[in-house]
Parts: structure tokens; C-alpha cells; sequence
């Protein structure tokens, strides 16, 4: 139960510094967001571990917890990073994904679809988050899938936040399913392509995106 609450107050808290609640460098104060929440101390400290894995807040012993949005340069370089880091997971598993995975991918895609439909963006993210992780795995390199795991943490409020921009789910979906196409095809540089086209954040995506924490910051 408490792992729960965790997970919904590390949600909350991160809605509330995208919308401007929490600026960066504010000191989040533990007592008050455990009265806020109605909580104990234990799960807002993990919800606040959560964020610090994710990197919008950092923990300074005896000083507390404390909001940080990452500079353009600094986001830009993690998004081109996990690009190509998925690229590659794609590029093997094309070769090496198994028909049940396969069947996996397309499960996901389905409850993306009803996700995208409910204008549900944070269901939407968690069966996303699924069909990433599922190439990943099917990558069949363990190492890769770890480190590409990690960097999908990190970037996880990032990539959450552009899915609330207008027809960003629509469009995700559709972009799914050439992957799935791709992968289903066995084609791993149409897969790789693919892959790296949908996770790249470039133009009109990426100015969105900074805007938006821009906003939050003023």
C-alpha cells in the first residue's frame, strides 16, 4: 500500500513542478507534503527517491530535498542518447524477438490505443513505457537493456510531459506501429530507423517540451 502511494505522490509532485507549484531550486518541505498528502514521512521519502532517479530533485543530507529542471543542452544530449541507445535495442531484437514478444508489443499497442482515446496521457505513458521496455529485453544484450532501463528512468517526466502536448498519443501510436511492423518484418535497419525517429525530441517537439518547463519556472 505504501509503494503505492509512493508511486502517486512522486506523480503528483511532478505535475506540480511542471505546472509551476514547485520552481527550480525550491526546497520541497517534507513535514508540510506529508500533512499535504495525508502520509506518513516513509512513502514521500521514497516518492522523493524516485524523483532524484529521475532527476528533478536532489537530496542534500541534512538540507533537505530540492527541485531541479535540467538545462536545454542537458536534456537535448539525454534524449539524443536514448535515441540511439534504442536504436540499437531494436536494430537486435529485429533479428532475435520472439512471435509471443511480438504478441506482446501488439497488446501494448491496443492499450495505448484506449489510452490515447481516453485522453488519458498517464496510462497511455505506463503501456509505453511497456512496449519500450519489452524491445529492450528482446534486444537480447542484458547490459544494453540495463543501461537503456536507466536512461528511460531518468528521462521518464520528459517523455511523460510531451505526451500531454495536443495529438502527441495520436501520434505516438502511429509511429508504434511501424516499429511493430518493422520488428514483425525482421527489418533491423527499418526497426532501428524507426525507433530512434520516435524517441528523438527535435524542432517543434523539443521547444514545446522547454516551454513548458520554462513556464514552470517562471
Amino acid at each position: 500500500m505504501e509503494q503505492r502511494s509512493a508511486v502517486n505522490i512522486a506523480n503528483s509532485l511532478e505535475h506540480m513542478i511542471f505546472d509551476g507549484t514547485f520552481a527550480d531550486g525550491d526546497r520541497l518541505d517534507e513535514v508540510r507534503l506529508a500533512e499535504q498528502f495525508g502520509v506518513s514521512r516513509t512513502p514521500l521519502r521514497e516518492a522523493l527517491q524516485r524523483l532524484e532517479s529521475s532527476g528533478l530533485v536532489t537530496l542534500i543530507p541534512r538540507r533537505g530535498a530540492f527541485v531541479r529542471q535540467p538545462g536545454p543542452l542537458e536534456l537535448l544530449e539525454m534524449f539524443e542518447v536514448m535515441a540511439e541507445l534504442e536504436a540499437v535495442c531494436a536494430r537486435l531484437a529485429a533479428r532475435r524477438m520472439s512471435n509471443e514478444a511480438l504478441e506482446e508489443l501488439r497488446e501494448a499497442n491496443i492499450r495505448c490505443q484506449m489510452a490515447s482515446e481516453a485522453q488519458d496521457s498517464d496510462l497511455y505513458y505506463a503501456e509505453n513505457e511497456r512496449f519500450h521496455a519489452t524491445i529492450y529485453r528482446e534486444s537480447g544484450n542484458s547490459f544494453l537493456e540495463q543501461e537503456s532501463l536507466k536512461l528511460q528512468k531518468r528521462l521518464r517526466p520528459f517523455r511523460r510531459q510531451q505526451l500531454r502536448f495536443r495529438g502527441r498519443m495520436a501520434q505516438s501510436l502511429t509511429e508504434h506501429e511501424a516499429i511493430v511492423a518493422a520488428l514483425t518484418s525482421g527489418d533491423s535497419n527499418a526497426a532501428a530507423n524507426a525507433l530512434r525517429d520516435h524517441v528523438t525530441v527535435q524542432g517543434e517537439r523539443f521547444q514545446s517540451l522547454m516551454a513548458g518547463l520554462k513556464a514552470a519556472a517562471s
